[in-house]
This record gives structure tokens, C-alpha cells and sequence, in this order.
């Protein structure tokens, strides 16, 4: 008789959940300056992160850690680690320079920083001088 679980239907559903990419676990604070997102990356470096921006104002971050360097010789038994992918967007807000837009990977945690337009200057108040006649 067969394998219960590895021969069945079972084996898709772990198959796709394997595979699936994660949701990453994020910070968002604003401060007066800027957006700042922190999300948790752990084992991953620079190379293993990508940032960027689509649709204009959707910050898509994705990463996987790099195959694992195997052997010819190497049998694996189990394998539940895999490959851990994550994935996440974030609609940005209007107010955001996304040009200049900055990440960095630090203790496995990504930073991005997204700087906000600066506020528009308000007018001094100034004293209009007031005549009998225009």
C-alpha cells in the first residue's frame, strides 16, 4: 500500500503552502520627516531583498534566502526548512518622494525609509495698507 500522505492530494496542499510567499511581518511609524517600515528579514542580506516601487506609489518588497550550496553526493530526508519567501506592498501615501526613497538590511531587519514632502510653506501674515479711494 502507497504512502497515505506523501501520495495524495495532501502533498499539493504542502507542495503549495511550501511554496506560497509569505506575508512579512512589518512596522510603519511615521515621523515629521518621513515613512519608515521595518520588516523582519531573518538570515537575509542585501542581495536576498528586493525594493521597489510599481504603480506609482506601491512599495513591493520581496526576498528569499539563496539556494543551499549541495554536494553530488548529498541525499536529503526532509526538507521543511525550504525557501522561505515573503512578500509585501504598501500603498503609499500622496505626500512621499518616492525618488528618494532608501533601504538598508541591518540584524535581520529591512528599514525603508520613504521621505515625505515637505509641508508647503505657509504665507506671512503682512499688513496691507488701507486707502480712502482706490
Amino acid at each position: 500500500m502507497g504512502d497515505l500522505f506523501f501520495g495524495s492530494p495532501f502533498r499539493r496542499l504542502l507542495h503549495a503552502r511550501h511554496f506560497a510567499p509569505e506575508l512579512a511581518a512589518m512596522d510603519w511609524i511615521e515621523t515629521p520627516t518621513s515613512h519608515v517600515l521595518k520588516i523582519n528579514v531573518p538570515g537575509l542580506g542585501k542581495d536576498d531583498v528586493k525594493v521597489q516601487v510599481e504603480d506609482g506609489n506601491v512599495l513591493s518588497v520581496r526576498g528569499a534566502p539563496p539556494p543551499e550550496k549541495e554536494g553530488k553526493e548529498v541525499l536529503w530526508h526532509v526538507s521543511e526548512r525550504g525557501r522561505p519567501e515573503f512578500a509585501r506592498e504598501v500603498a503609499l501615501p500622496a505626500d512621499v518622494r518616492v525618488e528618494q526613497i532608501k533601504a538598508s538590511v541591518d540584524n535581520g531587519v529591512l528599514t525603508v525609509v520613504v521621505p515625505k514632502e515637505p509641508a508647503p510653506a505657509r504665507p506671512r501674515p503682512r499688513s496691507i495698507a488701507v486707502s480712502s479711494k482706490l
